[in-house]
């Protein structure tokens, strides 16, 4: 079938099935005189990337909304009875977007529609809660309505299965299989609010989980006595950029001690438009505009800020200008695996067998430091699903222990109790970190320069290219192919020593379309569509012997690489 035939069939059929609402209709209705806008509806059916199911807010199989959240969860449902359990839950939780209350609770009705118990929680709550629910009442999956970082239009719906895990690819092409059964909105069963609650099929939760998490998260604290004892020194600023992580933040840093958290007020209550910020992404520097001005007022000692769903966390720390400079996913990432295993090797604590485990576009510096501590090092693909699926594989086999998670597109994990990154802990670690050095007359920076001292320069970059609807991904696929068919011999006269093209499955490693490109020097470049957003990402890291040489080398290196990818534009 071409694809302007799949659109004009499926528009039709949105029009035409009575188990779709009049206003969702007329919705339609109203852009039929605007052929890309349906097209760009109906080309396809939101697909599975590495955080789930995510798209735009609006009618059609291209677009999140009601009826394709019920379609997802009849699939997720069906996937679930064939494992012949005489009785079943899920976890729902939802963040501050448009939409996600109303979408967390459609889930649950086609859940309890479907015989399966449903635990809801009350408001919104970060998504490694939900990770951590999951393990908690030995649910059987679970569902997080959230677009994380995206911008005010999008919304998605997230799936873990029983260990507490985002779905892996495995179990994602099974649920989507089941999906893909569901052939019209009327298959999908549904329990009313009414019912569900009667039956026992649809339960609130809140304050009962949400202490069993602050408990759990702050079990991995290294050092709460020295935190309490400079408690009344060291100032923090935090921003939950209109999200999921005010109350749990603020719960987790009180509870080891932290008594001087200012929370940037004007970004402190929840706001599906994000209207304080351009995105409210903490990879971002200006998501920190507020909070730097702030901190600046009160000469703060160090400012974290979390995504939407708080699974994500950046952090500003004050450079040897007593300016405040941004960390990026790898830098702080770095600073907390030499905080953890050092502080664990100090107090004796530190395992044979730990392990940290990263993201092939993670920078080495981490493991670099891992290794020096004697930790083994781990390389997933990209997205925490593949960390998650690691730590549950340590868990059933207990060969390893995992130590620490994370990924550079700032996710962190320590400790055993959830199975996705949590900005919650980071945020906690950060801090105690920071706090830990300045006993000592540190500061975060300057921690980070001694790595560089001691483990060499290590620098890295992204670039991304938004190409958006189909001309867009047929732009990305264009791009994907030219560099998989026509691979570089040498760049910046640096011979090319190594290819992996992991759509091969390599080292064992799922299959993934992802090329990534080692040099003789030992820098490298990756190129990876995303699996969340309309974006090719490609990534860049060197190792220099100083920070110019490797400002001067990545620049080098990405202007080459760029100038190719931009091409295809």
């Amino acid at each position: 079938m071409s694809t302007q035939s799949r659109v004009q069939e499926q528009y039709d059929l949105w029009l035409q099935d009575p188990a779709i609402d009049e206003a969702t209709k007329q919705e339609l209705r109203s852009i039929a005189d605007q052929p890309k806008e349906v097209e760009d509806r109906f080309y396809r059916d939101l697909e599975f990337g590495t955080g789930g199911l995510r798209g735009v807010i609006g009618a059609g199989t291209n677009r999140i909304n009601a009826y394709t959240v019920a379609r997802a969860t009849q699939g997720l449902a069906q996937y679930l009875l064939r494992s012949g359990k005489p009785s079943l839950s899920a976890v729902i939780a939802y963040d501050s977007r448009n939409q996600s209350p109303e979408f967390a609770l459609e889930t649950a009705k086609v859940f309890a529609g479907n015989g399966i118990k449903a635990y809801v929680f009350e408001s919104l709550r970060p998504t490694p809660e939900l990770s951590f629910a999951v393990r908690y009442l030995k649910a059987d999956a679970g569902v997080v309505i959230t677009a994380s970082h995206n911008p005010p239009e999008y919304n998605g719906y997230k799936v873990y299965g029983g260990d507490g895990g985002q779905l892996v690819p495995d179990q994602a092409e099974q649920v989507i299989g089941e999906i893909q059964s569901v052939q019209s909105f009327s298959d999908v069963k549904r329990s009313s609010r009414a019912d569900s609650e009667t039956k026992g099929l649809l339960q609130w939760i809140g304050k009962e989980m949400d202490e069993a998490y602050i408990e759990a998260v702050t079990a991995v604290s290294r050092n709460p006595k020295l935190v309490r004892k400079m408690s009344d020194n060291f100032r923090i600023i935090y921003t939950p950029l209109h999200g999921a992580g005010n109350l749990s933040v603020r719960a987790a840093l009180d509870a080891i001690g932290f008594s001087q958290v200012d929370v940037v007020a004007a970004q402190e209550l929840p706001d599906a438009k994000f209207s304080t910020v351009k995105s409210p992404n903490p990879e971002e520097r200006e998501a920190f505009s507020l909070a730097i001005a702030q901190a600046k007022n009160t000469n703060a000692d160090i400012i974290i800020g979390t995504d939407p769903d708080c699974d994500r966390m950046g952090a500003v720390v004050k450079d040897d200008a007593g300016e405040y400079f941004v960390l990026t996913g790898n830098q702080s990432g770095a600073i907390m695996v030499d905080y953890l295993l050092g502080s664990m090797k100090e107090q004796g604590e530190l395992p044979d067998n730990g392990v940290v485990v990263k993201t092939i576009v993670t920078s080495e510096m981490g493991a670099v430091i891992a290794e020096h501590y004697g930790a083994k090092v781990l390389n997933t693909l990209t997205g925490f699903k593949y960390i998650g699926e690691k730590m549950t594989q340590f868990e059933k086999t207990g060969e390893a222990r995992f130590l620490f998670g994370y990924e550079e597109s700032y996710g962190y994990l320590a400790g055993d109790y959830a199975r996705d990154k949590d900005a919650v802990i980071a945020s906690m670690l950060i801090c105690e970190a920071a706090a830990y050095y300045k006993s000592q007359g540190k500061t975060l920076y300057d921690v980070l320069q001694e790595l560089y001292e001691r483990h060499g320069y290590f620098l890295e970059k992204l670039e991304s290219r938004t190409l958006k609807g189909k001309d867009g991904v047929e732009q990305i696929q264009g791009i994907m192919q030219d560099w998989r068919n026509h691979a570089p011999a040498e760049l910046n006269g640096l011979r090319v020593t190594k290819v992996d093209d992991f759509s091969q499955g390599l080292y064992g490693l799922p299959v993934e379309n992802v090329l990534k490109y080692t040099l003789e020097d030992d820098s490298w470049f990756c190129l990876r569509p995303s699996g969340t957003e309309p974006k090719i990402k490609v990534y860049f890291a060197v190792r220099g012997s100083s920070s110019q040489e490797a400002s001067h080398a990545i620049s080098r290196l990405a202007e080459t690489v760029m100038a190719r990818v931009d091409q295809h534009q």
